[in-house]
């Protein structure tokens, strides 16, 4: 395919500008890591057909990549924001054997990369693409605060949305992920003295002790349902009767359904010990990522033309969550796990194969031209 030979001869080139890119880092939160991976977007973007836009936020700055093409617009999401310090690696990128090394390279700046040489390809010999709308968002990784609007705006006029996170690790692109629920529940109990008088006291430390067991309880593996009371927190000395404690709960599940009777659960806790109190805060952070018929139809016109570069490619599924999430609550066809092969996500070893990137710069390509 001539795609997949054009990327391949781009591929010292492309080497560099994962470096470039990679080199700055742009921990979440790092406002001068973050600005400076922003401005090797708009070094490397800004030059190409469109029109390239800035938005800053209290979490970092969000470009708007603008397109003209045929029909109504396709939306791609990318995030540039990372999960380690700067630092964090022994090199900010390294070459090891058919490895590319660094922080973010998988998740997902290999993606945003892959994406720059799809456009440059299309400039290059002429295909047509249809519009786009690229988003480029500096908050992915910490919940998508300031991003979530300006995704679900640019959504709602969207044919389709991909997303360019990296595949499965067995390399498969992504048609479904479970939603994310964050949730607080908080026990309120009563001080004394530990030793004179314990009896006028409520153990806020004891009653959350039982409502631990019952939110785990909950979990429904067989549907993938999971709940992480993961974060624990309560009394403040060994020698008084704790008044207060909490407990961060960390909910995945696949479908809507599940979500609503995990969280009408939560709800309904009931306290164990007379005189305490408890309340439950929070809720679900990214809705389900649920296949659909025409996000279906979109993996199949992926499927296809990665059989035709030598890949064999499966609807995936994920627990963890992405801007996708979003998008699939809106209705919009989402296909995600369009970034580059490789592995180790928010790991300090995180990876791409570098053999493989020219098939995945022209997966990405030849689909935006398909669409």
């Amino acid at each position: 395919m001539e795609t997949l030979e054009w990327m391949k001869a781009r591929l010292p080139e492309f080497l560099k500008d994962l470096e470039a890119f990679v080199r700055r880092e742009s921990p979440s939160g790092d406002k001068e890591g973050l600005e400076a991976a922003a401005a090797f977007l708009e070094e490397a973007f800004g030059p190409l057909r469109g029109r390239l836009s800035r938005k800053d936020t209290p979490l970092g700055p969000v470009l708007l990549l603008k397109r003209d093409g045929r029909g109504e617009p396709v939306l791609v999401l990318c995030h540039y924001d990372t999960v380690h310090p700067k630092g964090s690696f022994p090199e900010a990128f390294r070459l090891a054997r058919d490895r590319a090394v660094g922080p973010g390279v998988y998740d997902m700046k290999g993606g945003i990369v892959a994406l720059l040489y799809a456009l440059r390809h299309a400039e290059a010999t002429g295909r047509e693409l249809p519009a786009l709308e690229v988003l480029f968002t500096p908050d992915e990784e910490v919940g998508s605060k300031e991003s979530r609007p300006l995704i679900e705006a640019a959504a709602r006029k969207a044919r389709a949305a991909l997303v360019l996170e990296p595949p499965t690790p067995e390399g498969d692109l992504k048609v479904a992920r479970k939603g994310v629920g964050l949730y607080r529940l908080k026990a309120q109990g009563k001080a004394a003295h530990q030793g004179v008088e314990p009896e006028r006291g409520v153990n806020a430390v004891l009653e959350l002790a039982h409502q631990i067991l019952r939110v785990g309880a909950l979990e429904d593996r067989e549907k993938g349902t999971t709940l992480g009371p993961n974060v624990l927190r309560g009394g403040t000395a060994s020698n008084v009767v704790a008044e207060e404690a909490w407990v961060e709960i960390d909910l995945r599940a696949w479908t809507r359904e599940e979500v609503g009777r995990v969280e009408e659960a939560l709800r309904a806790l009931k306290p164990v010990l007379p005189g305490a109190r408890l309340e439950v805060s929070g809720g679900l952070n990214r809705p389900t990522m649920e296949p659909t018929p025409e996000s279906l139809a979109l993996f199949e016109k992926a499927r296809a033309i990665g059989e035709a570069l030598g890949l064999s490619l499966r609807p995936g599924r994920v627990g963890g969550g992405s801007d996708g999430n979003f998008t699939a609550a809106l209705g919009v066809p989402t296909l995600d796990g369009l970034g580059l092969y490789g592995g180790d996500a928010h790991q300090r070893s995180e990876y791409v194969v570098v053999s493989e990137i020219p098939r995945r710069a022209a997966l990405l390509a030849e689909l935006l031209h398909a669409l």
